[in-house]
């Protein structure tokens, strides 16, 4: 074992003991400040040392940990900066994409619709009250429609809007079928009207000043009716006949005492239900069909063709078809619901 004495930076010294080893002219050039904690029976006297300046290996172990603490900050500064840009390179485009404009104005969804101040409602009578006036004329009666007519159109306009003064056209019906408001203050109503023998659309331009004041703006345009439609063809695919053959004469039954409106009766086949009925405003004829679909054994809904005679129809008969949700009590079905049917092809 060999001794050499350790200098430190005041006044005071210290001794180490040190065994030889290969690698001890190599350890003792390194810099003392990065000396790993020593652990030998005689640490009293190197902790004595560097305890009165600091400037001894407890100086230099108390420096390099205080190093490694400003690296630890860094990294941590550091990837807070990356989280910060990875949020924000995230959240621009979505800012982008729901804004309403590129300048940052507040998103659609949260801003009325442009339309939100046109009276809609209002529009629409106004138009159907003038186009009762527009589309029925008679040349023998020109002068009451140019009175008429004043009360919607504007100062200045063709008295007659457009007519010629010759013939006679007469509708028997017209309905408002929709409003579309372009603004707060104008607005296309489109309407329904039917001649003898055939259907007509009609756009009428409306304008809606600030107090609610209406007038038509420009001349009407007749467009094309609405097409008709082709029903899908899939109907009842899977029907259970048994189920059908069962319910027939209970329906038959039940809708006898649905076109008088017997409570009392009605109660027997409801399943706790109240079901008004039609206060003998029909008379039964018969159930012409009845379709049910294949499915569990406690519930199933039904379609039902019935053949009424309306009253006062002089004997005439019509065939409505009828959807019913059942339900099976014991061996007996009830009545849970009964309302028109909305299925394509039910009968």
């Amino acid at each position: 074992m060999a001794r050499r004495s350790a200098v430190g930076r005041g006044r005071d010294t210290a001794v180490v003991d040190e065994t030889a080893a290969p690698g001890g002219a190599l350890a003792s050039s390194v810099d003392p400040s990065w000396d790993l904690p020593e652990h030998d029976g005689r640490r009293g006297r190197s902790g004595r040392g560097g305890s009165r300046n600091g400037g001894s290996r407890g100086g230099g172990r108390w420096g390099g940990s205080g190093g490694r603490w400003w690296v630890w900050v860094g990294r941590a500064v550091l990837w807070a900066l990356i989280i910060v840009i990875l949020v924000n390179g995230v959240r621009a485009p979505f800012e982008r994409f729901t804004a309403d404009d590129p300048s940052g104005g507040a998103a659609t969804a949260s801003r009325p619709p442009k339309n939100a101040g046109f009276p809609s409602s209002a529009a629409g009578a106004f138009a159907l009250q003038f186009a009762n006036v527009y589309l029925n004329f008679d040349q023998k009666a020109a002068p009451a429609r140019e009175a008429q007519l004043r009360t919607f159109l504007p100062d200045g306009a063709d008295a007659q809007f457009g007519w010629n003064g010759v013939g006679r056209m007469q509708v028997q019906s017209v309905q408002v079928a929709g409003v579309d408001a372009r603004d707060a203050n104008n607005a296309t109503v489109t309407l329904l009207a039917r001649t003898a023998d055939r259907w007509l659309r009609l756009a009428v331009p409306v304008y809606a000043d600030k107090s609610g004041s209406l007038v038509v703006s420009a001349r009407p345009a007749l467009l094309p009716p609405p097409a008709k439609a082709q029903l899908p063809q899939d109907g009842v695919q899977d029907r259970d006949s048994a189920l059908e053959n069962e319910l027939q004469p209970f329906l038959g039954t039940f809708f006898q005492e649905y076109a008088t409106g017997n409570q009392a009766a009605l109660s027997r086949f409801s399943d706790g239900t109240t079901i008004a009925g039609l206060a003998n405003s029909v008379t039964f004829v018969q159930v012409k069909e009845v379709i049910a679909p294949k499915g569990p054994e406690g519930g199933r809904t039904v379609t039902a063709t019935v053949v009424w005679q309306p009253a006062g129809g002089g004997g005439g008969e019509l065939e409505q078809t009828y959807q019913l949700a059942m339900v099976k009590k014991g061996t007996t079905w009830l009545v849970r619901s009964i309302r028109g049917t909305t299925e394509p092809n039910a009968s």
